[in-house]
């Protein structure tokens, strides 16, 4: 079995889940239950079962509850970073948290729901892991193995898995199903408080150091209420 490149996650949980209204009008999104659990345990459940020890979690809207849910969990260790007083977006919420988190370390949106194809998706990031070469190993998805997503692709990867950002009036043929391998090398030198991690992602581009790797299993696009049904619908067939 591949060894993992990690042994801790970085679980992206602070958003305000505005699309998922009117479900998180009294729940953060990732307490959202999706077949029988919180999205959050989908991908906390992930991790234990590819053998990621830690896990840190941000909290910003209704941070209460979720920090109540994820703190009574056993496995993986859970550590909260507390974003209560300000929201700062995927990268600010990633810098902040940067003391706690190992290099490297994986990160991943909390409303990810996946089925592993032949290995677990953080086994194959940690085979293309090249710490050498790579800012960021991005987990992509072709347009096939995308369930409910409805959209023109985020980029483009040519045949070293370096990726290029959609071109205009183009269909991208990878999608960014939330999951990364980052190393502290991608985070340098980031803006204060809040901002988007696609600024450090289009400067690791320009240096030729954002790669990625196609995901061989199948992902679950749960960004609205109405896509809840067919995820639970294809899980339960599955």
């Amino acid at each position: 079995m591949t060894a993992l490149a990690s042994d801790t996650a970085m679980i992206l949980a602070a958003g305000l889940g505005k699309r998922m209204r009117p479900l998180t009008a009294s729940q953060p999104k990732p307490l959202v239950r999706v077949a029988g659990k919180a999205l959050i345990d989908h991908a906390l459940d992930r991790l234990g079962e590819a053998g990621i020890a830690r896990a840190v979690v941000n909290v910003h809207y209704l941070a209460d509850a979720l920090e109540a849910h994820v703190l009574a969990r056993s496995a993986p260790k859970v550590t909260v970073s507390d974003e209560r007083a300000l929201l700062l977006e995927t990268g600010g919420g990633m810098a902040k948290a940067l003391p706690d988190l190992p290099d490297p370390f994986f990160a991943l949106n909390a409303d990810n729901i996946w089925l592993d194809g032949p290995k677990s998706a953080f086994n194959d990031l940690s085979r293309r892991w090249n710490s050498a070469a790579m800012d960021a190993l991005l987990l992509v998805v072709p347009h096939a193995r995308a369930i409910n997503f409805n959209g023109p692709g985020d980029f483009h990867m040519d045949p070293l898995g370096k990726l290029s950002r959609r071109r205009d009036g183009r269909i991208a043929p990878f999608i960014y199903t939330g999951i990364q391998l980052v190393s502290h090398r991608l985070m340098r030198d980031a803006p204060e408080g809040a901002f988007s991690t696609n600024l450090l992602w289009n400067r690791a581009m320009e240096e030729g150091r954002l790669f990625g790797i196609s995901f061989t299993g199948l992902w679950f696009e749960v960004g609205t209420p109405q896509a809840i049904r067919p995820t639970e619908e294809a899980l339960h067939g599955g």
